[in-house]
């Protein structure tokens, strides 16, 4: 779905005029009146300048007096005047579009407050620019139909969030147009720039948390092991628990999904029912992991503290108030589309990886 400004016409026509709305039989007749456009020429003709000087001010020259600039400003706003995008894309060769590739299923992607806040994040930065926001929705690897679209010139470049190590069509995206990654890709060969936190760092900081309050049996619920955050965050686990001298638990996967996350829950403690702490390295799968724990009798924290990852709206709404690890999505989505601007605008030499600082934020359940 594309967000961009105006309405267009039923029937793609400019200009004035009626059209008659389908009636049924013995309906009164009913007419629509289309609304015209103020143009550019309407502009010059208020502001008393060129056709030339209203263009040079909305494609944001320099070149133009502080007082015509002023004149055209204050017309366009009386006009309510437009760029005309379709104009606009064709002069410059530019499409003023990126799209946001999710290599995920619709529900996945609509059932996770990750995302929405990262679109949020990317949005607030298009805001302040030209661009309009693409988002395209893959089940896995992009391929096929979406490949063809965004070779064909409909957007200036792309930001890839929620990707798998086994999409690797994604390299032939990064071969046609600038690409900007939430997280490491994980994949080889990709010319990108990345936008991520240190998730190995904050899953010791998370594990840490439950050495210190004295957890000796520690498992984990992960991401899919598909996905290089998932991987990077059993890694620190795994690290934290061995430099303590620990044993690590089993490590299950709970797909980033409330779904899972119980299912993951009941998994844990039907092998390891001595767990007294577990490291889940997302807020929403902890929200289906505790209810299911405190159902099979656990007490949070007394019998098994958790430690989550992302300080997400869900890390709030679980039974017991969640201690976890906050990633910074809002501002991820605001780096990341702020890059790709840059990068559009010719400053190629950004560097290729931001990373963002996480910090652990204390609740009840550890």
């Amino acid at each position: 779905m594309t967000q961009a400004p105006g309405v267009r016409a039923l029937n793609g026509e400019r200009g004035g005029g009626t059209s008659a709305a389908p009636r049924s039989p013995g309906a009164p007749e009913r007419t629509y009146t289309r609304h015209v456009a103020p143009t550019l020429e309407a502009v010059a003709a208020l502001a008393g300048v060129s056709r030339a000087t209203v263009s040079r001010v909305v494609n944001g020259s320099p070149k133009v007096h502080p007082d015509s600039a002023a004149a055209v400003r204050k017309a366009i706003a009386e006009l309510g005047y437009v760029p005309n995008r379709a104009a606009r894309s064709l002069a410059s060769q530019q499409s003023h579009a990126i799209a946001l590739v999710v290599p995920e299923d619709t529900t996945r992607f609509f059932g996770d407050v990750y995302f929405a806040s990262i679109v949020a994040g990317i949005n607030d930065r298009l805001e302040q620019s030209d661009y309009v926001l693409t988002l395209m929705i893959a089940d896995h690897a992009p391929q096929g139909k979406m490949l063809r679209y965004l070779a064909g010139g409909a957007v200036d470049g792309v930001v890839v969030v929620s990707h798998h190590t086994s999409d690797t069509s994604l390299t032939q995206i990064g071969q046609m147009l600038p690409m900007v990654f939430g997280g490491r890709s994980g994949l080889s060969g990709v010319d990108c720039w990345v936008v991520d936190v240190d998730n190995v760092d904050g899953a010791v900081t998370a594990t840490q948390r439950l050495v210190d309050r004295g957890c000796r049996n520690i498992a984990t619920i992960s991401g899919p092991l598909s996905m290089q955050s998932a991987l990077d965050r059993v890694e620190g686990w795994r690290s934290t628990l061995e430099t303590a001298g620990l044993t690590p638990g089993p490590v299950i996967d709970g797909d980033y999904s409330v779904i899972g996350g119980a299912r993951a829950a009941r998994e844990l403690v039907e092998i390891y029912p001595e767990v007294d702490g577990v490291f889940i390295a997302s807020d929403l799968m902890t929200s289906g992991a505790m209810p299911v724990l405190i159902d099979r009798g656990f007490s949070i924290p007394g019998d098994i503290a958790i430690v989550g990852y992302d300080d997400s709206p869900a890390a709030q709404s679980c039974e017991v108030p969640l201690t976890t690890v906050r990633q910074p999505s809002v501002e991820m989505g605001r780096e990341m589309a702020d890059i790709l601007l840059e990068v559009l605008a010719g400053n190629t030499d950004r560097q290729r990886t931001t990373v963002l600082p996480t910090r652990l934020v204390e609740r009840e359940s550890a």
